[in-house]
């Protein structure tokens, strides 16, 4: 038995689920899928899976196996790569995680190009408002916003989010549009978005000509979503300070309208974010430079 398929079969069947799915992703016979792991289990002395009719569940022994062969399998990967000239050529699976702002408006978009340069990388997308352990969750890179405070990553700053107040039409018509920011607290509601890290509200702070307003409104929305921030505000619930590349797209629209042009609301930076290996994947690499090209060129960059 070559133990390295072994390990690849393995790592199908739990990542698919079922060893039917396995086998048809593997082009592999059932019987040939079940047969691998079954010898790996019997190699190692160990229970890998715990299988049912419809469904194939991991062992606690299982799962800590499974995280030290996707690491293995990678650096093997690496390792090959380096010694056949897939330097210029990089392939195998790269798995990312994407705020879900960017990843609807930026970075989806944009992957047929990516893919077109680099054919034989298969992506892994994970979208979400909540950062993941890049470690725990075998995810090669992933974007954050924001100020990244976690001293076991490498970070890449490849751009900045900007913001900017902005609430639906009918609100506006029904509200009035206020003319400093000091209004909001008045008369207005907000739509705050909770920060995943500490569990309270992101501050909105205004400035302008040397004066600085936090806002935090009359009444106010509390959401852990960025996303349903948003249409929370399409409804017409409340103002919310929106990064650029998501509201951009819906005040051309007609869906959302901003206000308080003049003032300024602090950008946030925009990084990639990686495990510290002594030699980062070429996947990874490529990656990186080109989500960097991406935003360099993004109408949102532009103004920065």
């Amino acid at each position: 038995m070559d133990k390295f398929d072994a390990m690849r079969v393995f790592l199908r069947v739990v990542e698919s689920g079922t060893f039917t799915k396995a086998s048809e992703t593997l082009n592999l016979q059932k019987a040939t899928v079940t047969r691998l792991v079954k010898r790996l289990e019997d190699d190692l002395a160990t229970k890998l899976l715990n299988r049912t009719t419809r469904r194939v569940t991991v062992t606690p022994d299982g799962s800590a196996y499974y995280d030290r062969a996707v690491r293995l399998l990678a650096d093997l990967e690496e390792l090959e790569n380096s010694m056949t000239g897939a330097r210029s050529n990089p392939k195998g699976r790269l798995r990312i995680n994407l705020p879900r702002p960017l990843a609807h408006s930026v970075v989806a978009p944009a992957l047929p190009d990516f893919l077109a340069r680099y054919p034989d990388i298969d992506l892994e997308i994970g979208a979400s408002d909540t950062p993941v352990d890049l470690f725990a969750d075998n995810v090669d890179c992933a974007i954050r916003i924001g100020t990244v405070t976690d001293q076991s990553l490498v970070a890449r700053r490849i751009g900045l989010s900007h913001f900017e107040l902005c609430a639906s039409p009918d609100y506006w018509k029904k509200h009035g549009k206020p003319q400093h920011p000091s209004e909001i607290d008045l008369h207005h509601t907000v739509i705050h978005m909770i920060s995943a890290r500490t569990a309270r509200p992101f501050p909105i702070i205004a400035s302008r000509d040397g004066e600085t307003v936090d806002i935090h409104g009359r009444k106010t929305i509390l959401c852990n979503d960025v996303s349903t921030c948003t249409d929370l505000a399409r409804t017409g619930l409340g103002i919310i300070s929106g990064g650029t590349f998501m509201t951009a797209p819906l005040i051309a629209s007609g869906e959302l309208e901003s206000c308080l042009a003049l003032w300024q609301l602090p950008p946030m930076p925009v990084s990639i974010v990686y495990p510290p290996n002594r030699h980062i994947s070429n996947k990874v690499r490529v990656f990186a430079d080109w989500v960097i090209e991406l935003f360099a060129r993004h109408p949102s960059q532009q103004s920065s």
